[in-house]
């Protein structure tokens, strides 16, 4: 092994070493995006809040004005999640 290519070999090593915790930033950063990305797009929780908001109105819970209102809170997030989709 020549010197040119042991520097050339220390260095790569040198780099790793300091870039290795803003690699791990790096990655740890794009993990939770997609994470949250997920949870804001995430259809089945709302679909899950319809039936429940269902339940309680059939089980005489809640007032038509209270259904109603929570209905269509939660028909607008779900149209907000599939318009964020679609753009993406």
């Amino acid at each position: 092994m020549d010197i040119g290519h042991w520097t050339e070999t220390m260095a790569l090593i040198v780099d790793d070493i300091l870039f290795s915790p803003l690699k791990l930033t790096v990655w740890l950063a794009k993990k939770l995006r997609e994470s949250a990305y997920e949870d804001m797009t995430d259809e089945s929780k709302v679909h899950e809040e319809l039936l429940q908001l269902q339940m309680r109105y059939e089980m005489e819970e809640i007032s038509d004005e209270e259904y109603e209102k929570e209905e269509s809170k939660l028909m607008e997030r779900l149209e907000a999640i599939r318009e964020m989709k679609e753009e993406m």
